[in-house]
């Protein structure tokens, strides 16, 4: 057990490493991306090269808040936080998608005003090249927090890299659009570019604001939940006997899991005990030492025999009918198996009776 729990802290310790690493050199990078959009618009003057530069200020600030949640939710719970700090990282999508959306705003602004009045863009083409080369540091920037994110199950880096992945198109449909004006020589369609880029953000934004919503409400993650059904069911022992109520949350890198485990009711306390731990430990292994296990065991009754598969027992009341394969809708239904089919069985025969 002991070796156990160390080498859960190891790799919690690798895991925070990994995600400091990840989001301070996102800071770092887009801080200097930055600084050289704003040479190009400097140069260049067009609002669509604006446009991209103010998402730039958005990155630096949102890498800046997700490196300050990322140190705050490795802080391990305590007595005023039992559930851990990992709920910051939420914030942190919320605000960075807030941000997003003003800056959004701001680019119809400065668009509309060029789509109005055009004005020549100078030293275009050597623009052009400078935007093409920031926006592939920023996708291989933005391929590596996505991936270390999800590797490390950190919100915080997977919110920072789709909002850089998002640069990268927003750069992307500047950089064409720009050329066209190159090779047309309509300037108006400056304002038209720097436009679409804010409908684009404007949406990115939103998406973010209701991903940190639904993550602050504990909205259900049908991915998660599935995996954690799957992973039962490939390990189903005879004396586990049925899952229900089945429920989980994240909490920044934490995962939060409870549900009830039907064990035959002859089973002692120390025995049920054992039950429970071998299954804490297997879905704890299996999240890589991120998971907070809450176990409700309930004794076996009549009902529960007919999807029993413990045949050598002296208290079952009936043969088994029926072999319930578990996933997600049968984990996550309020009452157990068995009780939900005698309530099947049971409909017929009042609807018989009725007529």
């Amino acid at each position: 057990m002991s070796e156990q729990k160390n080498h859960t802290a190891s790799s919690e310790r690798d895991q925070f490493k990994a995600r400091l690493m990840a989001i301070s050199s996102s800071f770092f990078i887009s801080l200097l991306l930055m600084a050289g959009k704003f040479y190009v618009y400097q140069i260049t003057d067009s609002s669509a090269v604006l446009s991209d530069a103010l998402e730039s200020i958005i990155n630096v600030v949102a890498s800046a808040f997700a490196l300050g949640s990322v140190i705050f939710a490795a802080i391990p719970p305590d007595e005023n936080h039992p559930y851990g700090h990992g709920k910051i990282e939420y914030f942190s999508a919320g605000f960075e998608g807030a941000l997003i959306i003003l800056a959004a705003l701001g680019i119809f602004k400065v668009g509309i005003s060029h789509i109005m009045h055009p004005r020549q863009i100078p030293q275009l083409e050597s623009g052009l090249l400078i935007l093409f080369g920031i926006s592939l540091i920023n996708l291989f920037l933005g391929i590596m927090l996505i991936r270390v994110g999800k590797r490390t199950r950190s919100l915080a880096l997977i919110a920072d890299g789709k909002h850089i992945i998002t640069d990268v198109y927003t750069s992307g449909g500047v950089v064409l659009g720009l050329f066209l004006v190159h090779l047309t020589g309509l300037y108006w369609m400056d304002g038209i570019i720097a436009c679409l880029v804010g409908l684009n953000i404007l949406v990115s934004g939103g998406n973010l604001v209701s991903q940190s919503f639904a993550g602050l409400m504990d909205a259900s993650e049908p991915e998660l939940l599935e995996s954690i059904s799957g992973l039962l069911n490939e390990n189903r022992k005879d004396i586990w006997i049925d899952v229900h109520q089945l429920r989980a949350w994240r909490s920044g890198n934490l995962i939060h899991i409870d549900f009830h485990l039907i064990l035959p009711r002859y089973f002692t306390l120390e025995e049920a005990h054992c039950e429970s731990k071998q299954v804490e430990n297997l879905i704890n292994i299996y999240f890589g030492g991120t998971a907070s296990v809450l176990i409700h065991m309930d004794p076996c009754i009549s009902p529960d025999c007919p999807i029993c598969k413990r045949r050598l027992c002296e208290l079952r009341r009936g043969e088994q009918k029926k072999q319930i394969y578990w996933n997600r809708e049968t984990l996550t239904s309020q009452g157990g198996a068995g009780e939900r089919l005698q309530e099947t069985e049971e409909q017929p025969d009042a609807m018989s009776a009725e007529e």
